[in-house]
């Protein structure tokens, strides 16, 4: 009789015992990492007017009253800092860049390409009855979706120049030669998007 209670005393222990370890180990979980949210984002701005950060292939966007179809993007990453460029079409063929950075707040410039007697690496520029200073220069890994002309990934050379809120830029794909583009800077409310399908 002694011996079944002492086994009986040993059951119950070695239960308590793992339940203890169960809700120790419990405790011990790491938590799941969430991704950090902006307190002051406009997020009801974005469900009537559409995030330009989420911007796809086949979706219709409004700039300006102006519309386009959004025919392939650009993931640009240079050491860990990544924007995109996403490639829109009007149906007359006319075609705009439009690029989407978070710096921390979205900045968005719709890009058109120009055909100019002109190189990067000076400190000044003088185009179209303006003067322009080099902003900034590098370079960055590209990846490319959908249409764009470009390969599926590759190396971009880049030099950026500012006069105001009128912008110049060059860009170099791989071996290519320099393209120049004017920017103009655009507000969340001067664009509009359409996405192709609900995600």
């Amino acid at each position: 009789m002694d011996g079944l209670v002492v086994l009986l005393l040993v059951v119950v222990a070695a239960a308590i015992g793992a339940v203890i370890v169960g809700l120790w180990l419990r405790k011990r979980k790491p938590a799941v990492a969430k991704s950090p949210v902006d307190p002051y984002a406009d997020n009801d701005h974005h469900a009537i007017h559409g995030d330009p950060r989420k911007l796809k292939a086949g979706d219709l966007v409004e700039l300006r009253g102006e519309s386009y179809l959004v025919r392939g993007t650009l993931r640009l990453d240079e050491g860990g800092w990544s924007w995109s460029e996403h490639l829109l079409e009007q149906t007359n063929g006319e075609r705009v860049w439009l690029s989407v950075e978070e710096d921390p707040e979205i900045e968005l410039v719709a890009w058109t390409e120009q055909d100019v007697d002109l190189a990067p690496g000076a400190k000044t520029l003088a185009y179209d009855g303006r003067q322009y200073r080099s902003d900034e220069s590098g370079n960055a890994k590209f990846r490319s979706e959908a249409t764009t002309g470009l390969n599926a990934e590759g190396v971009v050379k880049y030099h950026d120049y500012a006069a105001g809120d009128s912008l110049l830029s060059f860009e170099a794909y791989g071996d290519a030669d320099w393209e120049a583009s004017t920017g103009a800077k655009l507000s969340m409310y001067d664009v509009r998007i359409y996405p192709a399908s609900a995600e």
